[in-house]
């Protein structure tokens, strides 16, 4: 029996995570420009600003969890044919302010000032 493609491979939230982190760079490996780029420099930024998440995929796409629970993630533009890209976080992230707040964001490119404002968030995220 042939071996399912990274993209076949189970990634829903009882995925095996046994080896996450390259499942991860494999994906974003797979990417085509500038997502791949994107996807390189997010996952950079999200592992130096919160070594507690693990990586993993989550429904065929980068993730990152505590706990095993996911806080954020990374939807490609081309995987879904949209505009932008969206780095999104779930209801496990804590960045609850007041009764209303940003949970997903789109991205076109990242500058420094985008750098800062995700390891920011990323870091708010997992206090």
């Amino acid at each position: 029996m042939k071996k399912p493609t990274l993209n076949q491979q189970k990634s829903g939230p009882r995925a095996d995570n046994t080896d996450g982190e390259s499942a991860v760079l494999a994906n974003i490996a797979e990417m085509p420009e500038p997502d791949r780029d994107m996807g390189e420099r997010l996952h950079a930024i999200i592992k130096a600003s919160a070594p507690a998440l693990s990586p993993r995929l989550w429904y065929g796409m980068p993730a990152y969890a505590k706990d095993g629970k996911v806080v954020c993630f990374f939807q490609s533009a081309h995987k879904f044919n949209t505009r932008y890209s969206t780095l999104g976080f779930n209801d496990k992230a804590n960045l609850d302010e007041g009764h209303m707040w940003p949970v997903a964001f789109a991205l076109k490119e990242l500058t420094a000032t985008e750098e800062a404002k995700i390891t920011a968030l990323v870091k708010k995220s997992v206090r």
